[in-house]
């Protein structure tokens, strides 16, 4: 068992496994940086949940599980995204540089409104929404209670709606 983590520890411990943990992501990905994303998402994890990392056997197993289901994640985003594709080919519906244009700021202000969240509430929801991660999973990596993270998760929700909709009403 390990003792409670500091960053000193953290340092020591944690981010030797970055090499072993890129390898594996590669052997999902093709592209470098996508394997570089899976790694820098599981470090950001591991440094999140670093109190609750003595409670584990074993740290390397914690994070390569970690690796495997944000690759898996990615890898169903990524097929979703091609299907989705695929059926606007196959519908062949005009495509507007506008509209494409518009939505990327949408998402581009969404983003900025989450990176503005406190910390937990921007990884509650990054798992959730973007990982794909069940509630019961989120508590497990976060060391928390599912009513926890649905709280941080609402709460989460409701300030990026709240948010989106006052820049949606300025530029009305």
């Amino acid at each position: 068992m390990y003792q409670k983590m500091d960053q000193e520890r953290f340092k020591q411990e944690v981010l030797p496994l970055r090499k072993q943990l890129l390898h594996y992501a590669r052997s999902f990905f093709e592209s470098l940086d996508e394997a570089e994303d899976i790694v820098q998402e599981v470090m950001m994890k591991l440094w999140l949940m670093r109190s609750k990392l003595s409670d584990y056997d074993s740290i390397e197993a914690l994070s390569t599980l970690i690796a495997k289901n944000l690759c898996l994640n990615r890898l169903k985003v990524l097929r979703r995204q091609m299907v989705d594709l695929e059926h606007l080919e196959a519908v062949n519906e005009p495509f507007s540089p506008d509209i494409g244009l518009e939505q990327k700021d949408e998402v581009s202000h969404v983003m900025r409104i989450i990176d503005q969240l406190p910390e937990i509430q921007q990884a509650v929801l990054r798992m959730r929404c973007i990982d794909e991660f069940e509630i019961d999973e989120i508590a497990e990596i976060t060391g928390s209670k599912p009513e926890a993270v649905r709280m941080n998760l609402s709460r989460a929700r409701k300030r990026v709606k709240d948010l989106f909709f006052k820049h949606i009403e300025r530029r009305i």
